[in-house]
């Protein structure tokens, strides 16, 4: 007896982690080795050029690295303690544009998983279900119309992403909502939106205006620092937890409405609160970072290719992969031009991501029959 009851208590935490597989594992740490890959060119290129090793030994500076006051005027704000050039460079201006694109990509990743698990979709994402079309179109009215309202334009940007999935969902209802109806309520509200975003730009007289919600509209982590890691890093860790916990539900939503219901699953109400951790997700990037395309489109597929459909492996996948891609593309969009043509100028990364995906998912077209099923 007491050695069932031995190994009944060891089983139970190998089923705990069987689904924690190779397959994740060499995900996570190949996504873990592209963020620090990026991160160091990112923390060595810029008007104060530094070596790959003189960045690195600014940002494991021990005086920073340990310094309770130091992380106390990162996270909190306030004044920072006394540091060299070189750590004062990568920590207070370079890496806070790092560790933003890891948490945008975090919630775009996740936000385009979750939904796609909603509306049984794979094409699914923010755009598609029109939570990035009401940011973009909030941001330029407060831009062109409202610009005393600057200011608060994250939180402005992150209320216009829930009011447009809010019409989404009450246009798709009808006695109840389904994956079909939420879709298609999704590319009527983005469309109007878009057009209402295009219409704006001939209201603006000032270029500096139009330059800066071109900015906001294609995505952009330009000027980023501990500002909006603070403003970002609340939401994203509140979004990824539900998320994590949610993934029970989203597995099941996959089975479909019928087999959902008959698990004893409130199907509406799962779905509602399911999308409105994805819109969070999705607002907290759109807050900071402006809209950027793909992202929540592409890694989630790319993750479910690697390590399949399970939601509890492909919420971590998506947590780590969607950071690599983010990354990646800021040193495009950062270091692009210049490698190309000699200029200092940066493009929007959501260029990059838009040139990334397009090409990524033609190739998905040629291969597979069944694109946009889950």
């Amino acid at each position: 007896m007491a050695s069932e009851s031995v190994s009944e208590g060891t089983a139970a935490p190998t089923r705990s982690v069987a689904w924690f597989d190779s397959s994740l594992v060499a995900l996570c740490l190949g996504s873990l080795a592209v963020i620090v890959a990026g991160g160091l060119i990112q923390v060595s290129f810029g008007a104060y050029s530094m070596s790959i090793a003189e960045a690195w030994q600014a940002v494991l500076d021990p005086t920073v690295l340990f310094d309770p006051q130091a992380w106390r005027a990162f996270l909190l704000g306030g004044q920072l303690p006394e540091m060299g050039n070189q750590s004062l460079i990568v920590w207070n201006i370079r890496l806070p544009r790092v560790f933003v694109a890891v948490l945008v990509g975090m919630n775009l990743a996740v936000s385009g998983s979750i939904f796609q698990a909603v509306t049984r979709n794979e094409l699914a994402s923010p755009f598609i279900l029109g939570v990035s079309s009401g940011a973009g179109l909030m941001i330029l009215l407060t831009l062109v119309l409202f610009s005393g309202l600057s200011t608060f334009l994250p939180i402005i940007a992150a209320v216009g992403g829930s009011v447009a999935f809010l019409i989404v969902y009450v246009i798709a209802w009808q006695n109840g909502t389904s994956p079909v109806r939420l879709v298609l309520a999704g590319v009527i509200v983005g469309t109007v939106f878009n057009s209402l975003q295009t219409a704006m730009f001939f209201f603006a007289d000032d270029i500096g205006v139009v330059q800066s919600a071109i900015a906001w509209t294609t995505g952009s982590l330009t000027g980023t620092d501990w500002e909006q890691v603070r403003l970002a890093l609340p939401w994203t860790v509140l979004a990824m937890g539900l998320a994590l916990v949610s993934s029970r539900q989203l597995n099941v939503l996959l089975l479909g409405e019928r087999t959902a219901k008959s698990l004893g699953m409130r199907v509406e109400t799962v779905r509602f609160a399911l999308s409105g951790v994805a819109v969070l997700a999705a607002a907290a990037s759109i807050a900071v970072a402006g809209i950027v395309g793909f992202v929540g489109l592409i890694v989630p597929h790319m993750v479910r290719t690697v390590v399949g459909s399970d939601y509890k492996r492909l919420v971590v996948g998506c947590l780590f992969a969607g950071p690599a891609l983010m990354v990646v593309a800021d040193v495009g969009a950062r270091l692009g031009m210049q490698l190309l043509t000699g200029a200092s100028s940066q493009i929007p990364v959501g260029i990059v991501t838009g040139l990334v995906g397009g090409p990524y998912f033609l190739y998905l077209m040629r291969r597979q029959d069944n694109l946009g099923d889950v």
